[in-house]
């Protein structure tokens, strides 16, 4: 089989309804939208989340805490992720997109202290726990905040 060979299974693609060409066409002059109302006219119909008056779900449902829009969320990075690295080799975001740990990172990286390390690394991020910068340091490594 080749590329310009496949094509979709029969029967499964339909001819599109053809609405308002006449009334042979069992589509013709309302075009299925039926008499009057709001939905039978141009640019009808309700905005999302509008439930005919009814309290919408969105403001019925309680809100707790507060949601910072402007946050920048830093990607998280283990500790025991950092063993894939060479001894006394400096490891940073870039580093760690490299070797594919991380896909992306927009914001910086953070180091968590899950796991052990056995590597004498120099890791550079911008923010590390408590129990990260301890792990790091007792493996003879430095955490240095970028």
């Amino acid at each position: 089989m080749k590329l310009h060979e496949l094509a979709p299974a029969k029967g499964s693609i339909r001819e599109a309804k053809r609405k308002g060409r006449g009334i042979a066409s069992g589509n013709g002059k309302t075009a299925g939208r039926g008499h009057k109302g709001q939905n039978s006219r141009s640019g009808g119909g309700v905005r999302i989340g509008f439930e005919g008056g009814q309290m919408p779900l969105a403001r019925r449902i309680p809100k707790r805490g507060f949601n910072n829009i402007f946050a920048k969320p830093l990607e998280a990075v283990n500790v025991s992720v950092l063993n894939r690295f060479e001894n006394n080799s400096v490891v940073g975001a870039e580093e760690l997109l490299a070797a594919g740990i991380l896909s992306k990172c927009q914001y910086g990286v953070k180091i968590l202290g899950n796991g052990n390390l056995e590597k004498k690394l120099t890791v550079k991020a911008s923010a590390f726990s408590e129990t990260a910068k301890q792990k790091i340091e007792a493996a003879g490594g430095k955490a240095e905040v970028v």
